[in-house]
């Protein structure tokens, strides 16, 4: 008769156990991220490319929508894209 509660309270205890969320000897967080996607907050290549080609960056906003304008000591403007595609020149 002694059988039977000591493979109930075996049973009862080895169930306890398997409702773990973490096997034992292992950290609960093992996600590891790569960053393959953007960054939060991550520069617009446009705006620092005008930046780093001398130019100063002024956002503009038109009907359309907005834009980034690239503006040259030499008072030359550009888009910043079409300055970062090469259609426009700092000159």
């Amino acid at each position: 008769m002694r059988f039977l509660p000591v493979t109930l309270g075996l049973a009862v205890g080895l169930a306890a156990a398997a409702c773990t969320s973490t096997p034992a000897g292992r950290s609960a967080s093992t996600t590891s991220t790569t960053g393959t996607g953007p960054a939060i907050g991550m520069a617009n290549p446009a705006s620092v490319n005008c930046a780093q080609r001398g130019g100063k960056l002024q956002i503009v906003t038109t009907p359309a929508g907005q834009t980034g304008l690239c503006t040259f000591p030499s008072g030359r403007q550009c888009e910043e894209w079409a300055l970062m595609r090469g259609e426009c020149t700092p000159g």
